[in-house]
């Protein structure tokens, strides 16, 4: 018999839906975050809120990826010419209620989970005073890199000059690229499951990188030995350390009256889990080798940048890994990006039995798949379409 839920929906159709688990996930990271607030007797806070509070915001965000969505595929179409009602036909053609659905509830659960992430990791000095392993970590760096200093061994490697401004440039290029490649999944690419499997990927990096905090605090090297950085100049990288810093102090002397968010912890390295993630994303994606080959190497170039400024110890980039490859996995088993089950093979008991299984082709779905159907029209299986084919796909 076929459960169904109290509104009359089968559960299975609620399950199959790829963006369950991470408004699930979402739900339950945002009670965590809303229990530490009452326990604590901190409010929430809302982080990076430069464009106004998170329900400005959130609209904000979702209206322009749909515009520059809308626009992009009005100009694949027809070109230039007469945009406006290119972009109007486009809209009433392909941007149905389903579609605008798995958009917003991408960057609902992203959202979600990122806010939760950074008020918790905001109280890990509450929760976890006078708790540091940055001592032990410095220790493991000796011995892991010969008994040298990681960062100290960079900076004659590559200098303190053009490299220090080539590795902050990059570094604080993470910042806007989660947000851009979000939208871009999200609303570029019609098979509704490889966005979800990104927003549900980037979800649990925050969830993950929170619980890591928790186990292990730490703030460092750059806070913790700050003389092994004095030769560094000045670039972007080193003000914002600053002010992360000046934050944290701010926010220990008084947590209930500071407006601000501390937002100082090392291990694991949350730069290094997103981008390696992202990385293995785009190659499991089958995306373009252009793009596979810059997530990689700006994977390689953040890993470098997190020794070299003294954002991260080793251990703290190798937890980094772990928690990108678990991120991808646990997002392709949450989004139904399994791989194809192996059919049964059928004995031949007559020549018509032969012919007719050797007619029917090997996409035809499972019996239960049809009958029920699924939220969002895409198989269950993963696509092997390229990125270009799979903005071609009707939505």
């Amino acid at each position: 018999m076929l459960k169904v839920n109290y509104y009359g929906v089968p559960m299975t159709r609620l399950r199959r839906w790829p963006y369950t688990f991470a408004l699930a996930l979402a739900l339950l990271i945002g009670a965590v975050a809303m229990f530490s607030s009452v326990y604590l007797d901190l409010p929430l806070r809302d982080p990076d809120g430069f464009l106004g509070p998170s329900y400005i915001r959130l609209p904000l965000l979702a209206l322009g990826f749909i515009g520059g969505g809308l626009v992009v595929e009005a100009v694949r179409r027809n070109g230039w010419r007469n945009l406006p009602t290119t972009i109007a036909d486009t809209a009433r053609k392909e941007w149905n209620t389903h579609r605008l659905l798995c958009i917003g509830a991408g960057l609902l659960s992203f959202y979600i989970c990122y806010v939760a992430y950074r008020n918790l990791k905001s109280v890990l000095p509450v929760y976890r005073e006078g708790t540091l392993f940055d001592r032990q970590l410095f220790q493991l760096d000796n011995w892991l890199s010969g008994g040298h200093t990681p960062s100290v061994f960079l900076h004659d490697l590559l200098g303190t000059g053009i490299a220090a401004n080539i590795l902050s440039i990059a570094y604080l290029a993470y910042l806007p690229a989660i947000p851009i490649t979000l939208g871009a999944f999200l609303v570029l690419n019609r098979n509704h499951r490889i966005g979800a499997w990104f927003a549900t990927m980037l979800s649990l990096n925050w969830v993950l990188g929170t619980i890591s905090y928790y186990f292990l605090p730490s703030v460092g090297p750059v806070f913790s030995h700050p003389d092994a950085f004095r030769a560094l100049p000045d670039t972007g990288v080193s003000q914002l350390q600053e002010s992360l810093i000046d934050t944290r102090l701010d926010y220990l002397s008084n947590p209930i009256g500071s407006d601000s968010i501390q937002g100082v912890a090392a291990f694991a390295s949350l730069h290094v889990s997103v981008t390696f993630a992202a990385a293995l994303f785009m190659t499991l994606t089958k995306q373009k080798r252009v793009v596979q080959t810059i997530t990689w190497v700006f994977f390689g170039v953040t890993v470098v940048a997190t020794l070299y400024f003294g954002w991260h110890y080793i251990l703290d980039d190798i937890a980094g890994i772990g928690i990108g490859w678990a991120s991808v996995t646990i997002g392709a088993w949450a989004t139904g990006q399994r791989r194809p089950r192996r059919r049964p093979t059928v004995p031949v008991l007559a020549h018509t039995d032969s012919t007719v299984a050797d007619t029917v082709p090997s996409s035809v779905p499972d019996t239960e798949a049809t009958t029920l159907g699924s939220l969002d029209a895409v198989p269950d299986t993963p696509s092997e379409l390229s990125a270009d084919e799979h903005l071609e796909r009707p939505a």
